[in-house]
Parts: C-alpha cells; structure tokens; sequence
C-alpha cells in the first residue's frame, strides 16, 4: 500500500496490523495446496517477523522518514504492505551474481567494501566510463547509480563533488550495492513506452498448455465421430427393413469387421483425450462390443441384439444414414473445425517469432508477431497457412507495443487512467532528464528516476513528507549542471500533454495519485505554480490538509467563479475561498517557517460536509472513516481535484472540447449506475458516480451557453439507451442539475445535489420499486 507525501497518517504505528499481516502469511503457508504459493507465503511470514522485531527492539522507527536505525533517509528500504519497513536496505543482501563476477575478474575478496574500492581504481573507473558512454546498464534500485555518478564527476574535473559524495557513500560501502549490472542494449528511446516486455510476453504464451477440453472435443470431431459412421455403416449391411442382423453376415463382412476392431485397437491407443467410446453405454462402444462378439463366432443373446438395434436406430434417427446429403455435411463441418490449429501450438509459433527480440523491452512493431501463419512457417510447423492467430494469443504480445502514450492509449493497450500512471514515469524519467545537457548525464539521470519511482512509500506520521528524488546525494552532487529556460519549457510542454491526455481519455475519472506525483514533478520543474492534489484516504485522514489544497481551491476559485454551473450547483462561495487563501498566504509571509497545514481550509470542508466537531473524536481532528470521506470530498470539490489547475495554469485545451469530455462523463455516470442493481456493496460504485458526475459538471462549466444548453438537453435523450433502474436513480440528480441551470439551488424540491459521501445510507444505492426496473 502506497501512502502519498502530504497524507497524514494514524497517530502511532499499529503492530496489530504487522500481526494481523504475519497470522494471515501463516495460515496460507500452512494451508495452501499450490506449493509455490506456500513458499511466498512462508517468506511472507519472514519478513513480518522480521518488522515486529525490528519494532519490539526499537531497530525500526515505523512512522519515520528514516525508519531503519543506522541508515539515512536515502537509503531505499524494503517495504512491505502498509507501508512497513522491514529493516532490510533493497540495496543490500546477497552479492549479486555480477558483482561475484566482477570480483572474480579483479581478483579481490568476494565482499563489497572490496568491490567499493575497486571502482574507485583507476581500472575500476575506466569500467564505468564505458558503461556512462555505452549506456548499456540497467539501474534497479537508485543506489546503483551512485558510483556511476562519482565516475562521471571526476571525468569532468569536479574532483571535489566526487570525493565529497565518495565520503557520503563510503559508511554503508559494506552493505550497500552502488554500481549497476550490465546489460546488452542501452536503454530505450525517449518518447516510445510500453506496457509489457517480450519477456512478459513470452511468459504468458508459455503458460498457454494444451486445453485438454478443447484437444477432447478435437479428437472426438476428428476421430472417433467418424469411425463411429464407420460402425453404424458396416452393421447397417447386415439389415433388412431396418433391422441390423436380419441377414447373416458374410465373410467378406467378418474380414472387414475384424480390420475394423484392428483399426479401433490403435485409435484407442494413439487417440487417448476423448474416452466416451469407453463407456458401454454409448451406442459406439455397444456396436464395437456387438462386432467383438459376432466376429469372434459368438452369437448375440437377446437382450444384446436389442441394444444393438435399439443404438443403430437412435443414432440413423440423430444423424441420418451414413453417406446421406446431411450427414456428409455436417462431418464437413466438424472436421474444418477440428482441423483449426490449437491455442497451444499457435502460441508455439508466436514464441518462435519472438525468440530473437531482447526479453527486456518492448516491440517497435508488433504486427509481424501477430499476422497469420505464413507459407513457410507452414511448412516448417504443420499449421494451416493463413491461420488467423486468436485474440486471447494477440493481446500479451500487443502489449508489449513500444509506441508513443497517445498511441497505447488509442489501441486500447491502456485501458485506465491506473495503467497510465504505470507508464508516465518513463516518460518523466526522459524529461527531467533533458534538463541536462551532457548525453551520458542525461541517460544516468533517467535511469536514476525509473528506479526511483519503484520506491515504495513508507507509512509516515506527523505529516512528514516522503524521500524525494532532488534527496539522493548522487542526484544533489550534479545539479548544478541542468540547464535553465530550455529544461522548464520541456517540462511545460510534457506536462500539458500528459495533462491532456489524461483527461480526454478517461475523462470520467480522477486522476490516480501515482499520475497526479509525476505530473507534480513535472509541474515542479517548469515552475509554473500549478497545485497539484492526491486523493486522501478515508480511513486514515486525521482532519488536516497541507497549504497546497488551499492552493489549488483558489486557482479553481479564479476559473469557476463569478456564478459557473459549477459554483452554483455546489453551493461554493469562491469569492469567500479567494479572500481564504489571501488571507493565510499574508499570515505565512509573517511566519519565521512554512505552515505545514492550512486550518482555515481544514475548517471549510467540515463545516461544508455538516461534520460537528463536537464529538471527542472530531476535536482530535478526525471522525468515522463515513465523515472523514465527507470531508475529503468537500475539498475534492473545492479544488475541483486537479482539473482547474491543469485548465487554469497548466494550459490544457482537450481536442475534443469540453462538450464532448462532459457527454462522455455522463455516459460514465450512467454505466456505473447500472452496476449498483443487486450489488451488495455499492458505496465504492456511488463514489466513483459522484467522481465522475463532479467532472461531467466541470467539463459542463466550461462550455458556452449554446453548448450547455445543448447538452443538458441531451442528458435524459441518453437516459433513454440504459436501463430503467438508471433512470430512476438519477432522476433526483438530473432535476437537481435542471434546477441550478434554471437559477435555482440543488438541493430542493424533486432535486439532490449528488455526492459521494454520506454519514448515512446513500439514496442512489436504494433499490428503485419493481415497476422502475423494465
């Protein structure tokens, strides 16, 4: 679980939710039939054992920026979920098999402080110039980076700088991994991402085994329906009006009755997925097992030869009679079908295509690992050329497309506004670096911020802030080398576009928190005042917000107000919020230190959310997670969650028009309310509703009259194309929008002002009467 910088967490870390986590490991461990889920399961246990001690003996200092005794706050620690430090560093344990390797070739002690001073020699450092010109390195973890830094300071001159981080580094020289491990291939270009590698995608076409299903349903299609036409065939020689044994049996029927059964012996032996010709109910195995009986001189008793003629009558009666127009047909038919090539053997030949690609990155071009089978692959494997692969085989390999984020998220390879966050910080790597003109620094710097955005955050109290990247002593040893104008103006630049992007194509969800840090980073370098928010979370927010919400109220109070859509139908006085923040920004400058809370916003999001502060738990600053959500949602809208700031400061225009984003953000609305019928859990659903309705009526605020009216005439025309149910649950919220359109208030009369948040049950999760739901 990852807990985001400005969060204030629970006064003092819980060791019952360290327990809680170890008894759960336990039991899986202990219970588990999958052996490979045991296993995890018992290193899971090890390393909460491994924080309750580090807690009970005071090692670890959970809540702490620096939470490992000894380590500075730099050190990247190993978390577990909850945001607990093990006491672990992630650069530490085990030597790697490169640096075994290293030592070796050098000829020194197999430890680190060894290989620390090996790099600092004269041999060791003519390496790590060939890796900074080579590129071809990969950082995992950012201490790796550390060295590499060190090396290129002392090659530009910066002799001092080098031997000052040197210093820095040394104390933990014995425990701690600063070089990277060689790879074959610099890192990837500028620009191109990629959800998944050829090695992910190599892993999921190797998990495609063969379906023993489908391969049963093959068999019989292609085998032993067709031998069964055979036995029905050579028994029906033998009728006369229907009646199979009518007439005796030749000779010449014997001989071929016995290559039959020949034949059945070796089917049976090579053909084993299918066993229903087994079962001596089924009409084959009865007319086999009447063949056996008559080909070996024995004559059938009575009860035999009923079930003989009874299976030929059923199955001329299902089928028609061999040969027949219908039954040639429909054994056409099944035999197409049981000759199209398996899953498995397709996914043989999509891992033959990508054999030859570096299993660490993406593929320029995917449309050659995915077309249909070609003549010579045919040829080669036995597939039918021309075989069109499937799409459960095409996805894994789509994914690993390495293209533009635009691109990725037109094919729809990024399906959420979650995914998108996955893949931003490659992008920001590559633009935080541009700020440096020096090409090897800038690859070093790139690399660096990748693995420093696989930090995982600490649980943090006080309001204490997470390790930022500018921290690292590697990264403060070369700042002075980014340039000015040219890196802002880049980051400008990235900024508005992942901005746009964001929001024109998931236009109905908030921005998650991991998208909404690196597009502060971004905002941060480009100096461009732009307040950027993370979503708080309920069940930990002890009732304060840090100055930057305040912020952020007044850049949306400078776009929404003066009457908005938006203003009206939230009952905000952005005036009131303008004079707030004036206020409280005019307090600071009087200040010897920076406010780390803004009580004055704090006060207008409870008193916004009706929370009485009356209780015990409210004068400590918090309540029920239920008021707590109430709260936070105030000042969601407030602050209009980013989107004012990304309109008012960062600049961006959405090709679209806000039309469009807004009727997308409806239909949103509408597609989530269908799930809350018979959901026994609707609250998360209702929540993401009133997301995605406060952003319908931004997008809404923003359009011209002309628009507006539009398309609050189009809202109940789209009704229409969903369930009734969902036009019985909106319909309170749709007149309460007619109302503040009108002039008049939200809240009154057929109208509800639609919120996310209650202390009480949510009148969207109601179920609607039986009429209501057509």
């Amino acid at each position: 679980m990852n807990h985001d910088a400005d969060q204030q967490h629970l006064a003092e870390a819980n060791p019952g939710y360290a327990s809680g986590q170890l008894a759960r490991a336990l039991r899986t461990a202990h219970t588990h039939h999958d052996p490979d889920t045991r296993r995890r399961a018992e290193e899971r246990s090890r390393i909460w054992r491994a924080v309750l001690a580090g807690m009970a003996n005071g090692l670890l200092a959970i809540g702490s920026r620096t939470p490992v005794a000894g380590l500075p706050a730099w050190v990247t620690p190993e978390v577990v979920r909850g945001g607990f430090a093990t006491g672990a560093p992630s650069a530490g344990g085990p030597l790697t098999s490169d640096e075994i390797a290293t030592a070796r070739r050098a000829g020194i002690p197999h430890n680190r402080r060894a290989l620390f001073a090996y790099w600092l020699s004269e041999e060791g450092l003519d390496r790590l110039y060939d890796l900074l010109d080579s590129g071809r390195y990969e950082v995992t973890v950012p201490e790796e980076a550390a060295l590499l830094t060190v090396a290129w300071l002392a090659r530009a001159g910066e002799t001092d700088a080098a031997l000052s981080l040197v210093e820095e580094l040394a104390p933990f020289a014995d425990r701690l991994r600063f070089t990277p491990a060689p790879v074959e291939r610099p890192a990837p270009a500028a620009g191109a991402v990629h959800r998944r590698t050829v090695g992910d995608a190599r892993y999921a076409l190797e998990r495609r085994g063969p379906n023993t299903a489908v391969e049963t349903q093959r068999e019989a299609l292609a085998v032993w329906q067709p031998f069964g036409d055979e036995l029905l065939a050579h028994w029906l020689e033998t009728a006369d009006d229907g009646q199979v044994l009518a007439r005796t049996p030749d000779a010449t029927w014997h001989a071929r009755g016995a290559e039959l059964l020949r034949r059945y012996r070796d089917l049976a032996r090579r053909h084993t997925h299918c066993t229903k010709h087994l079962n001596p109910k089924q009409n084959v195995a009865i007319l086999r097992g009447a063949l056996e009986e008559t080909v070996a001189g024995r004559p059938l008793g009575r009860r035999r030869l009923g079930l003989l003629r009874h299976a030929v009558t059923s199955m001329v009666r299902k089928r028609g009679l061999p040969g027949s127009a219908e039954l040639v047909e429909l054994r056409r038919e099944q035999a197409a079908q049981a000759a199209l090539p398996s899953h498995h053997a397709l996914a043989q030949l999509m891992l033959r295509r990508l054999s030859g690609l570096p299993p660490a990155e993406g593929v320029a071009d995917v449309e050659p690992l995915v077309a249909p089978v070609g003549a010579r692959e045919a040829r080669e494997t036995g597939l039918p050329s021309g075989a069109v692969i499937p799409r459960g085989l095409r996805r894994p390999v789509e994914a690993a497309l390495s293209a533009p984020l635009d691109t990725l998220v037109e094919r729809g390879i990024v399906p959420s506004a979650e995914v998108l966050a996955e893949l931003v910080p490659q992008l920001v790597a590559a633009t935080t670096a541009q700020a440096y003109p020096d090409e090897a620094l800038r690859g070093l710097s790139a690399a660096t911020y990748r693995a420093f955005r696989n930090r995982r955050s600490l649980l943090l109290l006080d309001l204490e802030r997470q390790v930022r990247v500018e921290e690292l002593p590697w990264v403060t040893a070369v700042s002075r080398w980014r340039s000015g104008t040219d890196a802002d103006e880049v980051a400008a630049v990235a900024l508005r576009q992942l901005g746009e992007l964001a929001v024109r194509a998931f236009p109905g969800t908030i921005l998650p928190n991991p998208l909404v840090r690196e597009l502060s980073v971004l905002a941060g370098q480009a100096e461009l005042g732009a307040p950027l928010v993370e979503e708080l979370a309920a069940d930990i927010f002890m009732g304060t917000f840090t100055p930057k919400f305040l912020a952020a109220a007044r850049v949306a109070a400078e776009l929404l107000g003066g009457g908005s859509l938006y203003e009206r139908y939230y009952d905000i006085d952005y005036r009131a919020v303008r004079n707030l923040a004036i206020a409280e920004a005019g307090e600071a400058r009087t200040r010897s230190a920076r406010p780390r809370t803004s009580p004055g916003f704090a006060k207008l999001c409870v008193a916004r959310a009706g929370a009485s502060r009356s209780s015990s738990r409210w004068r400590h600053g918090y309540g029920s997670v239920a008021a707590n959500g109430t709260v936070i949602e105030q000042a969601q809208i407030l602050t209009t969650h980013n989107l004012a700031t990304l309109v008012h400061r960062v600049g961006i225009a959405p090709a679209p028009g806000w039309e469009d984003l807004a009727r997308r953000c409806f239909v949103t609305v509408c597609r989530l309310t269908a799930r809350l019928h018979g959901n026994p859990r609707p609250l998360p659903t209702v929540k993401d509703i009133a997301y995605a309705w406060r952003q319908m009526l931004f997008h809404l605020s923003l359009c011209g009259p002309q628009e507006q009216s539009r398309t609050l005439a189009w809202l109940p025309q789209e009704l229409t194309r969903h369930p009734s149910e969902v036009s019985h649950r909106l319909a309170p919220a749709l007149a309460g929008l007619r109302q503040t359109a009108d002039g008049g208030p939200a809240d009154s009369g057929t109208g509800r002002r639609l919120l996310g948040w209650t202390t009480n049950g949510h009148w969207l999760a109601a179920e609607p009467p039986a009429a209501a739901r057509g």
